[in-house]
């Protein structure tokens, strides 16, 4: 995906639909899904797309195709996801985790 094409829809997450969307998405799941899959208690600060958009509004306005997520975890764990890369998780006792 080139620079231009993922700008084409940015103006997708200034419209208020999506700010009201995100926000009341992290009032009832505030917490990093990532995180808890592994046992650690972490809040989450973005509300991402499970499935990414790709400028699909049908899947950007879908409220069942969004989780939490802490920072650490989407600048890790979910870029990798997105790019195809394996991705090793570890449990709260050092054990990776499937």
């Amino acid at each position: 995906m080139s620079r231009g094409e993922s700008a084409a829809w940015q103006h997708l997450y200034k419209r208020s639909r999506w700010l009201k969307m995100r926000e009341r998405h992290l009032m009832q799941s505030p917490l990093c899904v990532y995180c808890l899959e592994v046992g650690n208690v972490e809040p989450a600060t973005i509300c991402d797309h499970r499935t990414p958009h790709r400028g699909s509004e049908d899947l950007f306005w879908d409220a069942d195709n969004l989780m939490s997520l802490c920072k650490p975890c989407h600048d890790r764990i979910k870029q990798r996801e997105e790019r195809g890369e394996k991705i090793i998780r570890f449990g709260a006792d050092g054990y990776p985790i499937e």
